[in-house]
């Protein structure tokens, strides 16, 4: 029993001198793992102040120029485009104009063609006209009675197939032209000749040697006549 008490008592002794120098350890290693953790777990930076740039004046001045350049360069562009503008504008009413030229040239040419399709027809017509004309001017006046009845009737059947000819003519738009004791006109009269003619003034008509036609005042044929010389 005497023996076992020193025995505990230095166990004990040496556990305590371990746990004081196990301790000491702990607490020298403190620091270092504060530092590691306010390392690698702080929430918080810390940010470099900006620097603020100046440029110089060589550089501003250079910058200037290089703006003056390219405004330059623009407005020389705009004018080139408003330029351009005008040119397109001006040949696009142009196309405008010429179009409506053609259109209405067209127009006029379709209606010409309308109206004047029977101008070729009508002036074989004419001939027959004057041998119709001619043919009534024959028959004698005195002679066209009832004790020669085959002449009257010849006539009055000249007379109605020449009435109806011509109106067939007005129906189409041919009409006659006979100027007599008219002033001569160059557009719808061709002179034969010249006489003297007491009382009538210079370039009046007196004698009509063909009637004239015209369709839809478009000259067919024109008079000839004879006139009075100035």
């Amino acid at each position: 029993m005497a023996s076992i008490v020193p025995t505990v008592l230095r166990f004990s002794r040496v556990t305590i001198e371990n746990l004081y120098e196990i301790n000491q350890n702990g607490l020298r290693r403190l620091p270092y793992v504060f530092s590691w953790q306010k390392k690698h777990f702080s929430t918080t930076e810390k940010k470099k102040p900006e620097e603020t740039i100046v440029p110089s004046m060589q550089e501003v001045i250079e910058n200037e120029k290089k703006l003056k350049t390219e405004i330059d360069l623009l407005k020389k562009e705009n004018a080139e485009l408003k330029e351009s503008r005008d040119i397109f504008e001006d040949k696009y009413k142009r196309a405008l104009a010429e179009g409506e030229n053609i259109r209405v040239r067209l127009t006029k040419q379709i209606n010409d063609a309308k109206l004047f399709a029977i101008q070729g027809f009508c002036k074989d017509l004419l001939d027959v006209a004057d041998v119709l004309g001619k043919a009534v001017e024959s028959v004698p006046k005195n002679e066209i009675t009832d004790k020669n009845p085959h002449l009257k009737s010849l006539y009055e059947g000249l007379i109605m197939t020449q009435a109806q000819l011509h109106n067939v003519f007005k129906k189409h738009g041919l009409i006659s032209l006979n100027p007599i004791n008219e002033k001569f006109d160059p557009n719808e009269h061709e002179a034969l000749f010249q006489q003297e003619v007491d009382g009538k003034d210079a370039g009046t008509i007196v004698v009509v040697s063909k009637i004239g036609y015209k369709l839809h005042e478009r000259i067919v044929r024109p008079a000839l006549v004879g006139v009075v010389k100035g």
